[in-house]
């Protein structure tokens, strides 16, 4: 018996964990030693440690036997399909999940850092590296949808590293929305990311990488100790910082509205993912009243054919997390754009998603409850998602 029984769902949100060789035989030596200098989540010999012991515990038939029990238990490396592609077909058997969109887990951050620290030539090379071994792990299973990162620090070299991710099989495109350092995310150069995705038929996609990093520096020195995060979670949530959590997704929603790229691509999809969602409704109503405050005197609004909102409803999806009212956002926002997503296998997304959002959105008919679930998702992947996946 799977997770997911008599149901079509699409996971919107899952992630693979990755270990210390992760880049060995897709990367340059450079990227392979910058990999392993880099890698921890919190100590680097607290993670190594806990990898060790994942693999020991994988290749444990008495662990195995409980695979099934245990699949929404078992976090990170630990859990059924983390890091090896044979046993994430086992893991999505298991879930029931039509489909996953797989994300990266620690290469994200240090993807964004490196385009932060404005480390043109080795964003890139680490880039190429880390999406050819997204595109293997994926390789033999339809329903893993691979996700590959495109730095947009370079104007020259953004659009060319979109067309290769996009060579490589990518079911979707992730930018970063706390880069580029020195452009708008809408900076005209740009535009030839947004037509290859356009004309491939796949989505641009935001994801959150390191949740402190979105709130000021100073704010974490409050006087009192540190507070721990959401069970040793991936992303270091904490209360303060999840607060934090909306506000650069939201710019950079706004500068691809504001400065037209959603009118110029109407064909494009963007995708909001593990960034929350009970933002969304004043969101939505921001921007209309900013459309409508300085409509008259900037001309770029005046090239818009849709209000603001409209192009949410339009193009934009968005994943709410399952702590979140999920029912009173789609009520206040519209239907076409909320998600269901897993998080699988990271702490942040508990241990039963699908029945605290069954919980959330069972007043809603029974077509609302279809779009998100399911539909949402299919109007997001565009050509992203295989065909024989999609429908009812």
């Amino acid at each position: 018996m799977s997770y997911v029984e008599g149901r079509a769902i699409h996971d919107a949100d899952a992630h693979i964990m990755e270990t210390p060789d992760w880049l060995e035989g897709f990367g340059t030596k450079r990227v392979t030693e910058h990999l392993k200098k880099n890698f921890a989540i919190g100590g680097a010999n607290l993670t190594v440690s806990e990898i060790e012991r994942a693999r020991a515990l994988h290749s444990d038939p008495a662990y195995r036997e409980s695979d099934a029990d245990e699949l929404m238990a078992r976090k990170n490396w630990r859990a059924t399909g983390s890091f090896d592609a044979k046993d994430r077909s086992q893991a999505l058997d298991l879930l029931g999940f039509r489909s996953q969109l797989l994300f990266p887990t620690l290469l994200t951050g240090a993807l964004e850092g490196l385009e932060l620290r404005r480390e043109v030539d080795l964003v890139y090379e680490f880039a190429s590296a880390a999406n050819r071994a997204q595109a293997a792990f994926c390789a033999e299973e339809e329903r893993l949808l691979p996700v590959a990162y495109v730095p947009l620090v370079s104007l020259e070299r953004a659009g060319t590293a979109a067309g290769e991710a996009i060579e490589l099989g990518a079911s979707a495109l992730l930018v970063s929305y706390q880069c580029p350092p020195d452009h708008a995310p809408s900076h005209k150069e740009l535009d030839s990311v947004w037509a290859r995705a356009e004309e491939a038929g796949i989505p641009i996609l935001l994801h959150v990488a390191n949740a402190e990093t979105m709130m000021p520096p100073q704010h974490r020195n409050n006087g009192f100790p540190p507070q721990a995060d959401v069970h040793g979670g991936g992303e270091n949530f904490r209360s303060v910082s999840y607060m934090a959590i909306p506000s650069l997704p939201m710019q950079t929603l706004a500068m691809w509205i504001i400065d037209g790229v959603l009118e110029r691509f109407p064909e494009l999809r963007v995708g909001v993912v593990e960034l929350g969602a009970v933002w969304v409704p004043g969101f939505m109503r921001q921007l209309d009243a900013a459309f409508d405050a300085f409509g008259r005197h900037e001309d770029r609004l005046q090239k818009l054919s849709l209000r603001p909102s409209e192009y949410v409803r339009r193009q934009v999806r968005v994943t709410p997390y399952p702590t979140e009212p999920t029912g009173w956002i789609i009520e206040n926002s519209a239907p076409e754009v909320c998600m269901f997503s897993s998080d699988y296998p990271h702490v942040e997304g508990g241990r039963n998603p699908l029945g605290r959002f069954d919980r959330e959105v069972e007043a809603h008919t029974p077509e609302v409850r279809e779009r998100f679930y399911r539909e949402n998702f299919e109007d997001l992947m565009g050509r992203g998602l295989p065909e024989a996946l999609t429908g009812p």
